[in-house]
């Protein structure tokens, strides 16, 4: 048996309505859960890539990745394994304010976690980490003691160790 493991599948498409729905639907119908989703414009004008992080074998990325290519919005999709890309993800936390100054170890957790101060205001602040899931997980850990107010977290962000040849297939599409 195919050993699971997580995968990040890039996918290049314009920004067309419904195209999320319709891609979102693909995992859905082979109940493949997505850990994370992140859209966002890409290095080429007008087309964007979508994000997403999923933890499955091989064998159904493949076939994924073949059902997403059909979709008529998109450009071209791959899939990479964490070992092949350089990826991370970036977090908020909204923490009270008077525990900035009255507890000394927020500060030594802000300072060891290499995370940063964002806003303070009257009643609480804001901490920012960037880094890995686990990072992010860890300084969640070490802050919910003293109460995190808000928590979010955005999806991955990744770039592939390997050149995607995405640009010179666009580039054939503008020859004809």
């Amino acid at each position: 048996m195919e050993e699971k493991r997580t995968f990040t599948i890039s996918i290049y498409s314009e920004n067309t309505v419904g195209l999320l729905n319709r891609v979102s639907g693909i995992f859905v119908k082979r109940h493949i859960g997505i850990d994370s989703l992140n859209v966002s414009e890409s290095e080429i004008e007008d087309v964007f890539r979508f994000v997403f992080v999923v933890h499955t074998t091989e064998k159904w990325v493949k076939r994924i990745v073949g059902q997403i290519e059909k979709q008529v919005d998109v450009i071209r999709a791959y899939y990479h394994t964490d070992e092949e890309t350089i990826f991370q993800e970036t977090a908020l936390f909204k923490i009270k304010s008077d525990l900035l100054f009255d507890e000394r170890q927020i500060q030594n957790i802000i300072k060891e976690s290499y995370s940063e101060i964002v806003t303070v205001a009257r009643d609480f602040f804001v901490i920012s980490k960037s880094g890995r899931r686990s990072e992010i997980e860890a300084l969640y850990d070490e802050l919910k003691p003293y109460g995190i107010m808000q928590f979010v977290r955005s999806g991955r962000v990744s770039v592939s160790k390997t050149e995607m040849p995405i640009t010179e297939l666009l580039k054939e599409f503008h020859l004809d």
